[in-house]
Parts: structure tokens; C-alpha cells; sequence
């Protein structure tokens, strides 16, 4: 044991081919974790926590193959690897895996640094001080029969499947809130618009039923995107071929994780293929995507429905959630939808380097996967954040202006459209050139010029009617 110069903290000296550094004496990891900090500063973040989780539930997978196989004589050590896996994997190791998310080395530094946690904590367990890799080794143990070629991106698709399974709950609350409005604004009347322009009427529940749709295409999505990423290539080592693995070993390990995980893991036939190709993660990012365009639609749509509120739309009230001027006494702005815009513009920005990142990987390996991950998992942090906030601090609070869609509807050319099944077309046009004319409503030109009765007004511009599908056609008798 060695002191510092204040002689205050303890270290133990630890060695790799490049020489030794000084290690403080309590800490879980070691050298390849110290050299990994001192060169890598440039996301100023560990790698996300659910990777760290997932990579203790491979490692366990791993370790409990390599038992079966009678790979330690002493069950004591055996023992004591996988109760660290497992704590790793419960999320109890995660601050001591501190190396930086982007990193050079393919997630060299990130297994690295978990071989070392782990190694240190069974040795921890078993009561030899740490750093006694004579007994427990990061490699020789903790890394037997792997790579971080194989072990960094089974726990990459492992850790997404489970965030994706907790966004695909979010989208679906989403969808319900908007299914809820749906129904309760059914009966408002509304003016549709193309092109910002006014255009035929339809109803507000109309309006927000095509939201809870678009969501319910982006949940289907996101439910088929285990099916890519259930296929591993654990076992495959370095790049694919297996090299440096029992035959026996490469065949159980990945039903193991199965075992462990209850998700339908399934080596891949081709192993090769898939440490060196990364279009998986690009084929679910794009998902992600589609799931990000939807958020921005509806954000803008909700914030133009909203907007005013004295000279705009409103049609619909956001609930205000903060004071949204400095200068503007009383100003209130929509901040939920532009926070929710503003992650998914992000998660659209990470999709362009989760793309450029695959279609970089050169040969047999893809060096970017620490980028991938970090780009892959910021998205589904944010887009898990914007769904939960668009849902809780928004659309379950949004109240519908009745009486500004009303007179909406009685002033606008758009109503027009509704009195054609009822008095023709030419007739429609008399109104509307009447309305002009007079400066008066739709409604009132329509009634005053004998056309209709307030009662017939009311009838064709209905809710019941202006969301039928086609209006009935009088037949007459020849």
C-alpha cells in the first residue's frame, strides 16, 4: 500500500503493458478504467445507467455458462462473480463505472471498466483486498470467452429493448389522453384548415382523434423493434468467428441471457454479420424518428389551436404552467409543446449520427457503437420525457374554446362547403357573395335570404354531419 503525498488517501499500484498507475485504494476499478478517464472528456457523462445494468445481466449470462462448463474449480469465486453481476445488474455498482460514453475503442473502455467493478467487488466479497487479480482477474475471469465486440452490443440491444418496452408505455398514455379528447370534444364544431387557409368544417374531437392515430402507428412501431434486436452475435468474440470460445460455450451462452432476461434473445446464424454491420440501430432510430416528426406536428398544431389567445385561433386552451414573458405583463406561452419540439428535433439530430456512425464502421467491426449507444439511448430518454410531459402538463388539461369555434363557424367561407347538400351550390354561392357583401355571418346570410331556417343552419353544420362520411343522396323515383 502507498500514500498519497499528503499521505491522506491510499493506493495500490496496478499494472498493464503500458506501465503502472497509482489506484486509490477503495476504488472498484482499475488501470484500463484510470487511463480510459485521462484520455476520454468529450460527452462529460458515464455511459447511461440502463447499459451498465444490462452489461452486469450479460456478464452473468456469461459468468453462469462459464461455471456450467466447470471454468473455476473454487464455487466460492464462482459465487461471488455472479452475486456482483447481479448487483450490477439491480443498478447497486452504477457509479463506479465512470468512464465517458464517447470513447474510442468500440466500448473497449466501457467493458473494461465493468471487469473491473466486478472483478473488485468478488474479490471484495470474498474479503482479499482489491486489485488481487491473482485470484480474481478483470480479463482472465470476469472477460473469459468474450470481447467487447460481442459483449457491447448484446448489452446495447438489450438495455433498448427494455427502454423501448418503457416508451412504448408512454406513447400509449399519450394516445389514450388524446383518445379521451376526442370524445369529449366531439360535439365542438370547428373550422378545418389547408394551407393555414380556411377549409370545410370538421369537429375539434375530429381533430384530436388524427393524433391519437399517428401515435398509435408510432407505438405498433416501436413494439416490432424487438424483433431486429433480439439477434445477438454473444460468443462470437471479436468478429464473429468465435475465436477464443468453447464451441459448447457459444451455443449456451445466449440462451442463458434468454433465461435470465425472459426476452426472446436468439444467437444469429451469422455472426460475422452482425458485429460488423450496425443498420439495426439505424432501422430503429429511424422508428424513433417517426415517433419524433409526430411529436413535432402535434406540438406546432397545438400551440397555432392555442394561439392568441385575443387575436389568433383559439380554439383550444392550454393550461399555463409559467409566467411566459419578462416584459409582456400576462403573457402566457405554450412551453410544453416547444420543449416537447425541441427533444424531438434532438432525438432527429441523433438519428443523423446513429446513421453516419453505421455506415462508418469499417470491415469486421463497427468502431462507433460507443456513439450509437450514447445517440440511441439520449433519444429514448428524451422521447420518453417529451411523451410523459406532452401528456400530463398539456393535453389531459386542455379545454376547448366552444364559443370562439362556434362564431368561427358562423362567420367563416368554410361553412359553406356544409350548406351544399341542403340548398346546392349556386345557392351557396349567393350566400357567401351576400355575406361578403353585407359584412355579416355565413349563419345569418343564410338565414335571412330565405335559404334556411336556424333549425336546418344548425342541422347541416351538425357535428353528425359534417363528419359523415359523404352526405345521402336523394334518390327520386323515375
Amino acid at each position: 500500500m502507498t500514500y498519497s503525498a499528503e499521505e491522506t488517501i491510499p493506493y495500490r499500484t496496478e499494472e498493464d503493458t503500458l506501465g503502472t498507475r497509482q489506484i486509490p485504494a477503495s476504488a472498484l476499478y482499475g488501470i484500463h478504467t484510470a487511463r480510459a478517464v485521462e484520455n476520454f472528456n468529450i460527452a462529460g457523462s458515464p455511459v447511461h445507467p440502463e447499459l451498465i445494468k444490462a452489461c452486469g445481466l450479460v456478464k452473468l449470462a456469461c459468468a453462469r455458462t462459464n461455471r456450467q462448463l466447470g471454468v473455476w474449480k473454487n464455487p466460492a469465486i464462482a459465487d461471488a462473480i455472479e452475486k456482483a453481476c447481479t448487483e450490477m445488474s439491480d443498478g447497486l455498482l452504477s457509479r463506479n463505472v465512470i468512464v465517458d460514453s464517447l470513447q474510442g475503442g468500440a466500448g473497449t473502455s466501457t467493458n473494461m471498466n465493468i471487469n473491473e467493478v466486478l472483478a473488485n467487488r468478488a474479490l471484495e466479497m470474498l474479503g482479499y483486498p482489491k486489485g488481487s487479480y491473482d485470484i480474481i482477474s478483470p480479463l482472465e475471469d470476469i472477460n473469459r470467452h468474450q470481447s467487447t465486440n460481442d459483449v457491447f452490443p448484446t448489452a446495447v440491444k438489450l438495455s433498448a429493448i427494455l427502454m423501448l418496452r418503457q416508451l412504448e408505455t408512454k406513447v400509449v398514455s399519450l394516445q389514450e389522453a388524446f383518445q379521451l379528447k376526442e370524445k369529449a370534444f366531439a360535439h365542438v364544431v370547428k373550422v378545418g384548415r389547408t394551407e393555414l387557409q380556411d377549409a370545410v368544417l370538421t369537429t375539434l374531437g375530429r381533430e384530436m382523434g388524427s393524433y391519437a392515430e399517428a401515435l398509435n402507428r408510432d407505438r405498433w412501431r416501436i413494439s416490432k423493434c424487438e424483433e431486429r434486436l433480439r439477434v445477438v452475435n454473444l460468443g462470437g468474440t471479436a468478429i464473429g468467428s468465435g475465436l477464443g470460445a468453447p464451441r459448447e460455450y457459444i451455443f449456451r451462452v445466449t440462451d442463458e441471457l434468454r433465461d435470465l432476461t425472459g426476452i426472446g434473445f436468439a444467437r444469429s446464424e451469422n455472426m460475422t454479420d452482425v458485429t460488423a454491420n450496425a443498420d439495426v440501430f439505424v432501422e430503429v432510430s429511424g422508428i424513433l424518428k417517426t415517433l419524433a416528426v409526430t411529436l413535432i406536428k402535434i406540438s406546432n398544431d397545438l400551440r397555432l389551436l392555442a394561439s392568441g389567445p385575443d387575436s389568433g385561433l383559439r380554439e383550444i386552451r392550454l393550461p399555463a404552467v409559467q409566467e411566459g414573458s419578462s416584459i409582456m405583463p400576462g403573457k402566457i406561452n405554450p412551453v410544453i409543446p416547444e420543449a416537447v419540439a425541441q427533444a424531438a428535433i434532438m432525438a432527429i439530430s441523433n438519428d443523423t449520427a446513429i446513421t453516419m456512425a453505421a455506415a462508418a464502421g469499417n470491415l469486421e467491426l463497427n468502431q462507433f457503437m460507443p456513439l450509437i449507444a450514447h445517440a440511441l439511448f439520449q433519444n429514448l430518454d428524451y422521447l420518453q420525457a417529451a411523451c410523459r410531459m406532452l401528456r400530463t402538463k398539456c393535453v389531459d388539461e386542455i379545454e376547448a374554446d366552444e364559443d370562439k369555434c362556434r362564431k368561427s363557424v358562423h362567420s367563416s367561407t368554410a361553412t359553406a362547403m356544409a350548406l351544399i347538400p341542403g340548398i346546392g351550390h349556386k345557392n351557396t354561392e349567393q350566400v357567401v357573395q351576400t355575406a361578403r357583401e353585407k359584412q355579416i355571418s355565413i349563419r345569418e346570410a343564410a338565414i335571412t335570404g330565405g335559404y334556411v331556417s336556424a333549425e336546418e343552419f344548425d342541422q347541416l353544420t351538425s357535428p353528425e354531419a359534417v363528419c359523415r362520411l359523404g352526405h345521402p343522396v336523394e334518390r327520386k323515383d323515375p
